[in-house]
């Protein structure tokens, strides 16, 4: 601790300072607070940051509405995001009869929380198979090393909150013999 202020320190025994994450020498306390806030009319879906996966195959199709960080689809940077230090957290959209495919965070667990639908999740660990449906207030963290999948079997659409546990997680990899695995995505 540096009076008030967390210090953290680098794996070169240097002081580390995330962009945001203390309020800036020329900002009020009200310009840096209005920084961590990330409003719904100021956020749209992103239906190209997946975009590779849907035009490989049109059930992969899906959006990512993003808060903080940049979440695990690929994303680089997202200037539009309350910064984090810990986690991202963003919102999905999978529409009925789209899936998101099988897929690993080797570094982060994974929460899954329901707003609205429901999906079909299963996970793989080796030999071993995991399914549950999970519905509207349900939640599940799926943790690192484990292959996750999910799929919306409804009429209606997915509505989930999905956080990721680093401020920018590995991307994820698919299993080397799902087709997804040989495709190249564009760097955003």
């Amino acid at each position: 601790m540096d009076g008030d202020r967390v210090v953290k320190m680098g794996a070169d025994g240097r002081e580390e300072d995330k962009p945001g994450w203390h309020q800036g020498e020329d900002q009020s306390f009200e310009e840096w607070m209005d920084t961590r806030v990330a409003r719904y009319e100021t956020r749209q879906y992103d239906w190209d940051v997946l975009k590779f996966q849907a035009d490989f195959d049109p059930k992969y199709r899906r959006a990512q509405m993003r808060y903080m960080g940049t979440g695990g689809a690929g994303k680089s940077s997202d200037n539009n995001t309350v910064p984090s230090e810990h986690f991202t957290f963003s919102t999905m959209v999978l529409p009925p009869g789209c899936e998101g495919p099988p897929h690993i965070h080797v570094d982060v667990e994974e929460v899954f929380f329901m707003l609205r639908g429901s999906i079909r999740l299963t996970v793989e660990d080796g030999d071993k198979t995991w399914e549950t449906v999970l519905k509207e207030r349900d939640l599940i963290s799926v943790p690192p090393g484990v292959y996750r999948g999910l799929v919306n079997e409804g009429q209606e659409e997915a509505l989930m909150c999905v956080m990721l546990g680093a401020t920018k997680p590995v991307t994820p990899s698919y299993p080397p013999e799902h087709p997804l695995a040989s495709i190249k995505r564009d760097k955003k």
